[in-house]
């Protein structure tokens, strides 16, 4: 078996021939989640972000750049907060670094 991942422009190229292909955004996901497990995009973003500038002709796959300050963040910058106070809650954290709660969260557990 093949170690190969696909990065998010590989996947959307895919899923372009899925929809060429009369296959619903669902489909589409089902047969990506078949082959590429946790590498595949969501049925959501499939559906509601690809399939949907597909429909509306729109088959530019690359990733632009977007305005506004990115939402991540370094771990040395948590851990150093951390080490500061160990005790502040996620909420505090979060808005020290300028991120959701849920993305000091993640990072929390994923270590």
């Amino acid at each position: 078996m093949s170690n190969f991942v696909p990065n998010n422009r590989q996947l959307r190229e895919v899923l372009i021939f899925f929809f060429h292909s009369k296959e619903t955004a669902a489909e589409a996901y089902r047969e990506l989640q078949k082959v590429y497990g946790n590498a595949a995009l969501s049925e959501r973003t499939c559906r509601l972000v690809w399939f949907r500038r597909f429909k509306d002709g729109n088959f530019d796959v690359d990733d632009h750049p977007r305005e506004g300050r990115p939402k991540t963040f370094e771990n040395a910058k948590l851990e150093a907060l951390l080490e500061e106070d160990s005790c502040q809650t996620q909420e505090e954290l979060a808005s020290e670094l300028g991120v959701t709660r849920q993305a000091i969260s993640k990072r929390l557990h994923w270590e």
